[in-house]
């Protein structure tokens, strides 16, 4: 027999939600319900319906998502270039709903780096690598000596292994070479997250290896937080946690762990897909699932002891 919850019930409930962190409280980067509308000649479309994303600090995080999924609006809106519609979004304490033009400028120096995927829209060609490195710092209004900025530069060159490349200016150098010195001009502010939009896209296979090295450096001996959007496949292999985006919403996850051989030592990397719940209960079954079951419209559920049940719509049988 059911009964109706009692005043006291409804106020213990209602103790236990203020109290309970607030989603995404120890995340650096959070989504919650992101929603992203443009407006073209009176029609309506959404890049974004209500995305949910939490991002750790020292993560490395690959994005992939298919032409349109709503993945580089995102980062967009991370790196502080678009607003969003509704919802929230917070990067290393900032909330990107609320700040002025005058914020927005000083998190986009400050807090995140940017990595484009044209080469040629990451550096300024008429300035030597080294000058390129300098310059954000210089835009900061830190007020350090430019000594100071350019042993910073020499250090970030030598750790992406570009030093040889300080003198030169971009036409001179390999795309991969600029891509790594855009890498050292993206981390000059030692800022909270790197972003990069697609970056091995004009790349061959070789050299996109020698940039996601880069990457690899930049999390592993600096701690930065990096999140990579990409269709490379190689590349999202690589890293521990790979975010699918479907239709302007995260819909699956892929977690990757290494796993020893208690018995030979032997280490092989495993992964596992896993489907995102947002908020609202809801979850995107990977498209592949659903075509080869046929379930369309809506589907069975059956709540069990350890797992939910998902079975195709049989109500014609019965």
């Amino acid at each position: 027999m059911t009964t109706n919850p009692t005043l006291t019930d409804l106020a213990h409930q209602a103790t236990q939600a203020r109290n309970r962190p607030a989603y995404g409280h120890d995340a650096l980067i959070t989504c919650d319900r992101l929603v992203r509308i443009f407006t073209t000649d009176g029609v309506e479309v959404q890049a974004l319906q209500g995305l949910d994303l939490l991002v750790r600090e020292g993560e490395l995080l690959a994005l992939v998502g298919a032409s349109g999924s709503g993945k580089s609006t995102l980062m967009n809106i991370l790196a502080g270039l678009d607003t969003p519609t509704a919802g929230a979004a917070r990067v290393a304490g900032h909330d990107l709903l609320t700040m002025t033009a005058k914020d927005r400028l000083a998190y986009r120096r400050a807090t995140v780096g940017f990595v484009w995927q044209q080469t040629s829209r990451n550096l300024l060609p008429y300035l030597t690598a080294a000058q390129n490195i300098t310059l954000p710092m210089q835009l900061s209004g830190a007020g350090k000596p430019r000594r100071a900025h350019t042993e910073r530069a020499l250090e970030l060159l030598e750790l992406l292994e570009v030093a040889d490349c300080r003198n030169r200016r971009p036409h001179q150098m390999s795309g991969g070479q600029q891509q790594r010195v855009a890498i050292a001009v993206a981390l000059a502010n030692s800022p909270a997250v790197l972003l990069a939009d697609e970056p091995t896209g004009e790349l061959d296979s070789h050299t996109a290896e020698q940039i996601f090295a880069a990457f690899r450096t930049a999390n592993e001996q600096l701690g930065t937080t990096i999140v990579i959007v990409t269709h490379d496949q190689a590349v999202a292999g690589e890293v521990r946690r790979t975010v699918a985006i479907r239709d302007g919403r995260t819909s699956t996850e892929v977690l990757r762990r290494t796993k020893v051989d208690a018995t030979t030592g032997h280490e092989t990397l495993v992964a596992r897909e896993y489907a995102m719940l947002d908020r609202a209960g809801r979850l995107q079954l990977p498209k592949e699932y659903t075509e080869a079951l046929g379930m369309r419209d809506r589907v069975a559920l059956e709540l069990e002891p350890d797992h939910i049940g998902v079975w195709p719509d049989d109500s014609d049988r019965d």
